[in-house]
């Protein structure tokens, strides 16, 4: 299990081909990238910036990925998510799952997303036409991650 915090951007692909490689038992892999909108509240965004408390946020993001783990059969995980300054089309986050079977794939792979949106510690801000702002969490995400309390 990886998790990466870092500014630079990734590859998709040769990741994804790297969690995979050599082992035999995987058979799916289920991924999520996270892209930067050009619009967000019926804004134009020119920029979003990203910051994050380093340690606490990888231990908070280990912490979901293992989660994922105990729930499902996960064969390894990764997730990348970048900080620093992006710009509308930028790559944000990686989650990548790989299991024995598409069902556990899936569903690990999104209870992860869904918790990253919740409880990773990132603030995110943003650059519009309008000035700066602070992006407040939006009451859709703390319903997508509550309904994992209701079923496995």
């Amino acid at each position: 299990m990886t998790v990466r915090i870092q500014t630079a951007d990734f590859d998709a692909g040769a990741e994804i081909a790297a969690l995979r490689r050599g082992n035999p038992k995987v058979g799916a892999v289920a991924s999520f990238i996270g892209v930067v909108r050009d619009v967000n509240e019926g804004d134009a965004v020119a920029e979003m910036t990203l910051e994050h408390y380093p340690g606490m946020t990888e231990k908070a993001i280990e912490e979901i990925v293992g989660q994922a783990v105990a729930r499902w059969e996960v064969l390894d995980a990764l997730v990348i998510h970048r900080v620093g300054t992006l710009k509308p089309a930028d790559q944000i986050v990686l989650v990548a799952v790989a299991s024995g079977h598409r069902g556990d794939a899936f569903a690990a792979c999104e209870f992860i997303m869904d918790y990253l949106k919740t409880r990773a510690p990132f603030w995110k801000k943003e650059k519009t036409g309008k000035g700066v702002r602070w992006v407040e969490a939006r009451a859709s995400d703390d319903i997508a991650a509550e309904r994992w309390r209701l079923k496995g």
